[in-house]
Protein backbone atom coordinates (compact mmCIF):
# COMPACT_ATOMS: atom_id res chain seq x y z
CA UNK A 1 0.00 0.00 0.00
CA UNK A 2 1.37 3.40 -0.90
CA UNK A 3 0.47 6.90 0.31
CA UNK A 4 -2.29 7.49 -2.25
CA UNK A 5 -3.95 4.15 -1.48
CA UNK A 6 -3.79 4.93 2.25
CA UNK A 7 -5.43 8.32 1.69
CA UNK A 8 -8.18 6.67 -0.39
CA UNK A 9 -8.77 4.11 2.38
CA UNK A 10 -9.01 6.83 5.07
CA UNK A 11 -11.35 8.91 2.89
CA UNK A 12 -13.70 6.01 2.12
CA UNK A 13 -13.71 4.67 5.70
CA UNK A 14 -14.61 8.02 7.28
CA UNK A 15 -16.68 9.68 4.54
CA UNK A 16 -14.07 12.39 3.92
CA UNK A 17 -12.72 14.00 0.79
CA UNK A 18 -9.33 12.78 -0.39
CA UNK A 19 -7.91 16.26 0.28
CA UNK A 20 -9.08 16.18 3.91
CA UNK A 21 -7.78 12.65 4.38
CA UNK A 22 -4.42 13.74 2.91
CA UNK A 23 -4.21 16.67 5.34
CA UNK A 24 -5.00 14.34 8.27
CA UNK A 25 -2.30 11.90 7.19
CA UNK A 26 0.21 14.76 6.72
CA UNK A 27 -0.60 16.10 10.20
CA UNK A 28 -0.15 12.66 11.74
CA UNK A 29 3.19 12.08 10.03
CA UNK A 30 4.47 15.61 10.78
CA UNK A 31 3.52 15.26 14.45
CA UNK A 32 5.31 11.91 14.82
CA UNK A 33 8.42 13.14 12.96
CA UNK A 34 8.54 16.36 15.00
CA UNK A 35 8.24 14.55 18.32
CA UNK A 36 10.89 11.94 17.47
CA UNK A 37 13.19 14.69 16.13
CA UNK A 38 12.98 16.44 19.53
CA UNK A 39 13.88 13.16 21.25
CA UNK A 40 10.38 12.32 22.49
CA UNK A 41 8.85 8.87 22.23
CA UNK A 42 5.53 8.41 20.43
CA UNK A 43 3.69 5.36 21.72
CA UNK A 44 0.53 4.15 20.04
CA UNK A 45 -0.76 1.35 22.27
CA UNK A 46 -1.41 -1.80 20.27
CA UNK A 47 0.41 -0.44 17.21
CA UNK A 48 3.94 0.39 18.28
CA UNK A 49 6.47 2.94 19.47
CA UNK A 50 8.47 5.49 17.49
CA UNK A 51 11.65 6.72 19.18
CA UNK A 52 15.07 8.19 18.53
CA UNK A 53 18.15 6.09 19.25
CA UNK A 54 21.82 6.99 19.19
CA UNK A 55 24.09 4.89 17.03
CA UNK A 56 27.71 4.89 18.24
CA UNK A 57 30.62 5.75 15.96
CA UNK A 58 32.19 2.68 14.42
CA UNK A 59 34.68 1.50 11.85
CA UNK A 60 33.29 0.20 8.57
CA UNK A 61 34.81 -1.26 5.42
CA UNK A 62 34.72 0.20 1.91
CA UNK A 63 34.75 -2.83 -0.42
CA UNK A 64 35.53 -0.77 -3.54
CA UNK A 65 38.76 0.64 -2.15
CA UNK A 66 39.45 -2.13 0.34
CA UNK A 67 40.01 0.37 3.14
CA UNK A 68 38.59 0.80 6.62
CA UNK A 69 36.50 3.95 7.03
CA UNK A 70 35.23 5.79 10.08
CA UNK A 71 31.45 6.01 10.36
CA UNK A 72 30.42 8.89 12.66
CA UNK A 73 27.88 8.62 15.47
CA UNK A 74 24.30 9.34 14.42
CA UNK A 75 20.79 9.69 15.77
CA UNK A 76 18.31 7.50 13.92
CA UNK A 77 14.57 6.85 14.19
CA UNK A 78 13.42 3.43 15.37
CA UNK A 79 10.01 1.75 15.30
CA UNK A 80 9.19 -1.09 17.68
CA UNK A 81 5.92 -2.85 16.80
CA UNK A 82 3.42 -3.47 19.60
CA UNK A 83 2.24 -6.90 20.66
CA UNK A 84 -1.22 -6.49 19.06
CA UNK A 85 0.41 -5.53 15.74
CA UNK A 86 2.75 -8.53 15.92
CA UNK A 87 -0.15 -10.83 16.76
CA UNK A 88 -2.18 -9.51 13.80
CA UNK A 89 0.71 -10.15 11.40
CA UNK A 90 1.62 -13.61 12.75
CA UNK A 91 -1.05 -15.16 15.01
CA UNK A 92 0.85 -18.46 15.27
CA UNK A 93 3.91 -16.72 16.73
CA UNK A 94 1.68 -14.91 19.24
CA UNK A 95 0.15 -18.24 20.30
CA UNK A 96 3.61 -19.79 20.70
CA UNK A 97 4.77 -16.84 22.76
CA UNK A 98 1.68 -17.05 24.99
CA UNK A 99 2.24 -20.79 25.50
CA UNK A 100 5.92 -20.24 26.31
CA UNK A 101 4.97 -17.48 28.74
CA UNK A 102 2.58 -19.81 30.56
CA UNK A 103 5.32 -22.46 30.89
CA UNK A 104 7.81 -19.87 32.13
CA UNK A 105 5.35 -18.50 34.69
CA UNK A 106 4.70 -22.00 36.01
CA UNK A 107 8.43 -22.69 36.29
CA UNK A 108 9.07 -19.44 38.15
CA UNK A 109 6.72 -20.18 41.05
CA UNK A 110 8.66 -19.66 44.25
CA UNK A 111 9.58 -22.83 46.13
CA UNK A 112 8.60 -23.18 49.77
CA UNK A 113 11.37 -21.77 51.94
CA UNK A 114 12.96 -24.06 54.47
CA UNK A 115 12.90 -22.85 58.02
CA UNK A 116 16.32 -21.73 59.20
CA UNK A 117 17.75 -23.76 62.07
CA UNK A 118 17.27 -22.16 65.45
CA UNK A 119 20.32 -20.36 66.82
CA UNK A 120 21.88 -21.71 69.92
CA UNK A 121 21.13 -19.64 72.93
CA UNK A 122 23.85 -17.81 74.81
CA UNK A 123 23.25 -20.06 77.85
CA UNK A 124 24.24 -23.20 75.94
CA UNK A 125 27.40 -21.53 74.64
CA UNK A 126 28.48 -20.56 78.17
CA UNK A 127 28.73 -24.19 79.36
Amino acid sequence: MNRIELIEKIASSHDLSKAAAGRILDTLIDTIVGAVKKGDTVQLVGFGTFKQVSRAARTGFNPREGKAIKIPAAKVPKFVPGSAFKAAVDPKAAARKAAAGAKTAAAKKPAAKKAAPAKKSAAKKAR
